[in-house]
This record gives C-alpha cells, sequence and structure tokens, in this order.
C-alpha cells in the first residue's frame, strides 16, 4: 500500500512538473519560432544589364537546324522523332562512341533524311556550337555535361534543350539563369512528362478549375534501375548512374514527378517554391542486387552506396502548398511517378490506380467510363491536334514525341517555350537542395527564387499557339 502510495505521489509531482514546464516554455517561446528554413543558397542579385526571360520569344525559325550532343538511350530516340517533323533538321550527330553515330546516321537515311556532320572526340560539342549553320543545340549526353555544354552553347548564340536533369549543383542552375538572360537565348529542359496525356488532361483540368483550388500534389520517379545500373555492355556509358549513386544522397532525379504538378500548381507564374525538407532511407538495395549478381566478394558488392534506396521530398510554396516528391531506382516495385493532385473540389492520381474523384461524391472515386468521358472532354487541345501522330511515332507512348514537337513548333513560330530556363533551374536545384537536407537530419532548406521576384508577373501556365 505504501508503495503504490508513493508511486502515486510521485506521478502526481511529475505531471505537476510537466505542466508547469509547459507554461512556462510556452510563455517565454510565444512570440519566438522555434526554428525557420535555412537560407544555404541565397538568392543571387541580377547582374546589371539583364532582365528575366519569362515568356521569352525569339526571332522565328523557318527550319529548326539541330545538333544532338550524345547518341546513347535517349539520343537515338531523338533522331527518330525528329525525322518525322518537317520543320527540324538534323545537321550535327556527336558522341564518343562512334557506332553509336553510324546509328543515328543509318537511321536518319532510313527515313529518308539528310546525313548529318558526325563527331566523335570527347569536345567536339565545342566545335559544333561555334558552326553558323546549328540553330538548337540538343544534349542527350550524361548528367554532368547538361550544364557546360547548355552554357557554352547560349554563349555562341544558340538555343539550348537538354535532357534533364538541366544543372546538378544550384552554382550551375545560376549559370543557367545568368546565360539564358544575358544573351536572351531558350534554354529548356525537356521533361517528357509534362506531355503525357493523363498528364496535359489534367493540367486541362486545374486550369478551368474543375478540382478547385489545388493545395497539395505528389509526384515520383519511381523506377527499378538496378540491371541497367549494374550493365557494364548495355547500360549507361562508363557508367556514370551507378557512380552518382556513389556519392550522393537526396533527390537526384525529381524532375519527373515534380514538373507536371508544379505547371500545375503554376510554380513561377503566381506562385513558387519556397523551402524543402528532405529525407532518404538507408542504402540496402543496391548492395544486395551486387551480391545476389556478381556475388559477395565482388567489387561492386563491396562498394560504399551512399544514395539511400528511398528518398522522400515535401516542398512548401509561397502561397501556402506543398508538394511531396519520392525518388527510388533500386527496390523491386512497379514503376509509378504517382502523378497526384489534391484540390478543394476535386481529386486526380495517374498511379497505382489512375482515378479521378469529385465533389460532391469524392470518397469514391468515379465509374471507369465516366472518367474516360471526362479525359476526352478535358483532353488537353495539343494532345487533340497531334496526339495520334505521337502515338504512330512513338516514345514513351508518344509524350517524347508531344515535347519534340512542341519546342520545335515553338522555335518556328517565334513563341514562348512551354519550359523555360526558371523551370530547368528550380527543377534542378532540388538535387542539392536535397542533399543539404538529407546530410542535416531533414533540415529546411530554403529554394532561391532564380526569377529574382518576377514569379508573380504571370497567373498561370500557359502553352503558346500562333492563333
Amino acid at each position: 500500500m505504501k508503495k503504490l502510495l508513493s508511486l502515486t505521489i510521485l506521478f502526481a509531482l511529475g505531471v505537476a512538473t510537466l505542466s508547469l514546464y509547459s507554461c512556462n516554455f510556452g510563455k517565454s517561446k510565444k512570440a519566438e519560432k522555434l526554428f525557420t528554413a535555412v537560407e544555404v543558397f541565397p538568392t543571387k542579385p541580377r547582374p546589371a544589364g539583364q532582365t528575366h526571360v519569362i515568356e521569352l520569344r525569339a526571332e522565328p525559325l523557318e527550319e529548326v537546324r539541330i545538333a544532338i550532343i550524345g547518341l546513347g538511350m535517349r539520343g537515338q530516340g531523338a533522331v527518330h522523332r525528329f525525322s518525322h517533323i518537317k520543320e527540324a533538321r538534323i545537321v550535327a550527330l556527336a558522341d564518343v562512341v562512334p557506332k553509336n553515330v553510324d546509328l543515328a546516321q543509318k537511321a536518319l537515311d532510313s527515313l529518308g533524311r539528310p546525313a548529318a556532320d558526325g563527331y566523335t572526340e570527347a569536345e567536339s560539342w565545342k566545335e559544333i556550337c561555334k558552326r553558323d549553320d546549328v540553330d538548337l543545340i540538343y544534349i542527350c549526353a550524361h548528367w554532368d555535361l547538361h550544364a557546360p555544354v547548355a552554357v557554352y552553347a547560349m554563349e555562341q548564340g544558340k538555343h539550348v534543350a537538354t535532357e534533364i536533369p538541366a544543372a546538378l549543383t544550384i552554382e550551375e542552375c545560376w549559370q543557367l539563369v545568368n546565360t539564358a538572360e544575358r544573351t536572351r537565348r531558350h534554354m529548356m529542359m525537356l521533361e517528357n512528362c509534362n506531355y503525357d496525356f493523363f498528364e496535359m488532361a489534367t493540367l486541362n483540368m486545374a486550369q478551368k478549375g474543375l478540382f478547385g483550388e489545388i493545395v497539395h500534389a505528389e509526384g515520383a520517379y519511381i523506377h527499378d534501375l538496378r540491371f541497367l545500373l549494374f550493365d557494364e555492355e548495355k547500360g549507361y556509358w562508363d557508367m556514370w548512374r551507378l557512380k552518382h549513386n556513389e556519392k550522393k544522397d537526396g533527390a537526384l532525379y525529381p524532375m519527373h514527378g515534380l514538373g507536371p504538378v508544379a505547371h500545375a500548381l503554376n510554380i513561377h507564374r503566381g506562385d513558387r517554391m519556397e523551402y524543402l525538407v528532405s529525407v532518404s532511407t538507408n542504402q540496402f538495395g543496391l548492395t544486395e542486387y551486387a551480391k545476389d549478381k556478381f556475388g559477395k566478394e565482388s567489387d561492386y558488392a563491396k562498394r560504399a552506396y551512399k544514395k539511400g534506396d528511398n528518398n522522400t521530398t515535401i516542398i512548401k510554396t509561397a502561397k501556402g502548398k506543398t508538394i511531396t516528391i519520392q525518388h527510388d531506382i533500386t527496390s523491386p516495385r512497379p514503376y509509378s511517378r504517382i502523378h497526384m493532385l489534391s484540390g478543394t473540389k476535386g481529386f486526380a492520381q495517374k498511379w497505382p490506380r489512375r482515378g479521378i474523384a469529385l465533389e460532391p461524391n469524392a470518397h469514391n472515386y468515379l465509374s471507369d467510363d465516366d472518367m474516360n468521358k471526362l479525359l476526352k472532354e478535358y483532353e488537353h487541345p495539343i494532345v487533340t491536334e497531334v496526339g495520334e501522330l505521337a502515338k504512330r511515332v512513338g516514345g514513351h507512348g508518344g509524350m517524347d514525341f508531344i515535347m519534340d514537337y512542341r519546342l520545335i513548333y515553338c522555335l518556328h513560330n517565334g513563341l514562348p517555350l512551354d519550359m523555360d530556363v526558371y523551370d530547368a533551374a528550380e527543377w534542378s536545384s532540388v538535387i542539392e537542395l536535397s542533399q543539404v537536407s538529407v546530410a542535416n537530419q531533414g533540415m529546411p532548406v530554403k529554394i532561391p527564387d532564380f526569377t529574382r521576384g518576377a514569379w508573380n508577373e504571370l497567373k498561370t501556365v500557359k502553352y503558346h499557339t500562333k492563333d
């Protein structure tokens, strides 16, 4: 009985002490934030004489003369797609692997297109960028070359389109922005997922208010790439992508999930990404896969891979919206980019189950028939225009072709591109920002304003047409 009484007294004293501490803590911290997002990379001032390039228009090009730098997995597909666009002509092909250049030349010939000049030296791209008969440098090389080639090309007066990511560091992001502003050249990151059919339909729905105010979005790049990461013959040239997974931990490839939802949220056209928080699991998958494939004593099994299997990044916008982005390329999971939009009047999601839910019955998905009718009703005008041709030409079901078609269409007609240099910088900046956050236990990190205050001049994303 005495023991029970003693425990009761101790418990009561503990509760009282805790309550007193809580009251005092609340009073002392009442007007004080415990922490705020850290500005690791301040927004740089705009150099004198520069202005922003939002809605940039350049001189129309009767024919867009293209040089493709890098002819691996992505470059070969580009050769095929451009050969189906009459206003486009490939004039130069470059790759350090000569057989890749030969393969691209054969593709041009089989499609009835004239041969292009071939280059195979490691720095041939510099010579190509100086050519007077090139309008567009189209970069499909490994990640480390994207920003350097893009900056050099713009300095030579060329428009640039680069595979993702456009940049690997915040410094490279600023180099792209400042060079585009200084030279007044287009710089687009080739985010093909913005042009997938469901994503374009839901963008149209969002812009017409079907979902009400979108308050949260989710995207991802969940794609098991282990077989390619470790394939020395048919995988990534010089194992470059595996090397990135050895050295870095964060959202190394956030653009496929982020791009489409960023446009649905009008990022830098009425809102902007303000800060992020990022965490990763430890690394398990690459080591286990390497042990199973090559043996426990193999070099690949013994390597230290820094990239955690799953990274989750949460972004807060200036207007109070949130975006969640996942990255996982080392787990045995079904492919997914999620693509989810959640608003005050409705919801749409593509993976793992494609569905739409709307008020007043948003607790349940629309039937497949009703959803398909809605998708047809809100089919994006660009898809209506070119969707069937895109399916025939191909490229991830047609979205790659729509991306290239729109690039050439806008250059040919002197229109602003669908995606600009600020998209490229903002989406790519997540790579290094997430690494900083992961390394500091999910510390909130501020995202630089690459528009330097111009993010609120427009109120919506617009894909321009000549009409």
